[in-house]
This record gives C-alpha cells, structure tokens and sequence, in this order.
C-alpha cells in the first residue's frame, strides 16, 4: 500500500504539462480546488473531470499509474459515502433499523467522493509534473510579494518542498522496516483495530528515528555550503513566462468561467 501513495514523487518527461511554467501550475491547482467545492451540479463535475482527464493525457503519464494513487484512500472515500448517506436528513429512501438513507443523503456522498477523487488526481499531477526545485522557485516567486510584509518567502518554500521530498524517501524507509519485522514475525494483518495499531508501534519508533536522523544530515550539509536562506542568493534559471503559459491562462480562464456558470 506504501508504494501506492505518490504524494511528492515526480516524475521526469517533456510533454506539454511538464514544460509549464511551475507559476502557472501551482496558481491553476490552487484555482481549480477552490472552484471545485463550488461546483453544485453534475455537469460542473463533468467538465472538471474532463479537463483533467485531458491534462493527464497530455502529460503522458500512465493513467494506471495517476489512478493507482486512489488505492490507499479507498477507505476514506468508503467511509464518505457511509456517513454522508445515513447521516444527511431528507426524503427517505430505505430504513435499516435505525439508520436511514435519504435521497439527498445518495447525492452529497456522491458528490462529496467524487471531490475527494478529483482533488486528490489534480494536486498529484502538480508534483508528478513538477520537479522540487521548479516547485521551490515557482512558491518562492509567489510569496515574494508578501516579504515586504515580513513573510519568509525563501524559507516557507523552502520547507514545503522539502517536506514532499522527503515524503517519498519515509515512505520507502517504512516500507523497508514494515518487511523486516514482517521477517521477524511481525503480523500487521490480522486482530482488532487496538491490536493493529500496537503492531504499528515497532514501524513508527525506527521511522522517526530515521527522521530525525535524515534532518541533521539535512541541516548539516546546509551549514557546510554555507546556506543563509534567500537573502542575496541568486538563481542559475530564471522563470519566465512563455507562449505555451499564455495559452493555458486562456483555457484556464475559460475552464473557470464554465465551471462558475455552471
């Protein structure tokens, strides 16, 4: 289940998504989540999940792959669906002792998965898209505005980015530790949910030793090139807006429009 999650991986290529400026990605992701727990009718649904459905095509990347990053929160789409529909009052539609689903009960836990999905395939096509270092310097560039009110551009975007990198590298190191007590006879299958959880205790102690260990080498290295944050560093590659970022503000912008509209 651990190499499932795809949160912070990044994957290279040359397509159309990858070569957008890292601006133009992180301002459109941001966008398209507000508006998405906007949209109130199907049709808004169906175009957001066209348009992205369209963004994954033309990233080249598989769709097994994008749609394989859903696995791990099968459950919590599960249990979205559950408590929307038992718990959301209306018109009845089947009553099981003393739970009843409503017809708008079925709509709101539709809708609420179907946003859970969507927002979940767009910010993962972000990082997928994006390498950390284009993330940092798309972040950075945005917030520079606000450090004229004392906000640490460089070093907030810094640290989100820093934050997803190392996400994938925890992930493998848990996955590592997981089969080596799995070697031991460690079983993390079976029992109740309390038996389960004390299965977990011999995974997270090593894991955030791990942790710890991996941020000291971090800031160590830092220290000894000599790292002062963003105050008078300059950059090799500069950002710049292209044709190909232009053109993509229109769709957006079109995008949004019929999305509000609709």
């Amino acid at each position: 289940m651990l190499k499932n999650i795809t949160l912070g991986q990044y994957l290279p290529g040359d397509s159309v998504i990858h070569r957008l400026d890292p601006r133009t990605k992180i301002v459109t992701t941001g966008i398209f989540i507000i508006v998405l727990f906007l949209i109130s009718s199907w049709w808004g649904y169906l175009l957001f999940a066209g348009f992205l459905g369209y963004i994954i095509y033309a990233s080249k990347i598989s769709v097994r792959f994008v749609f394989g990053t859903l696995r791990p929160l099968l459950i919590i789409l599960l249990l979205t669906l559950i408590l929307n529909m038992f718990l959301t009052p209306g018109e009845l539609l089947y009553q099981l002792g003393p739970l009843k689903v409503t017809y708008e009960g079925v709509v709101r836990a539709f809708q609420m998965a179907i946003r859970l999905v969507l927002l979940i395939l767009a910010t993962n096509m972000l990082t997928l898209t994006t390498s950390p270092i284009d993330l940092t310097d798309g972040m950075e560039s945005l917030l520079k505005p606000f450090s004229k009110m004392g906000v640490p551009a460089h070093e907030l975007a810094m640290m989100m980015t820093i934050a997803l990198r190392f996400i994938p590298t925890l992930l493998e190191e848990a996955d590592k530790i997981m089969k080596a007590q799995m070697a031991r006879g460690a079983d993390f299958e079976t029992g109740n949910v309390m038996q389960r959880a004390k299965a977990l205790v011999p995974i997270l102690v090593p894991l955030f030793v791990s942790a710890f260990r991996r941020a000291d080498d971090l800031a160590m290295a830092m220290e000894a090139r000599a790292y002062r944050g963003g105050q008078g560093r300059t950059r090799f590659r500069q950002l710049q807006l292209s044709q190909l970022d232009y053109a993509a503000w229109g769709i957006v912008t079109l995008i949004t429009v019929g999305l509000i509209v609709l």
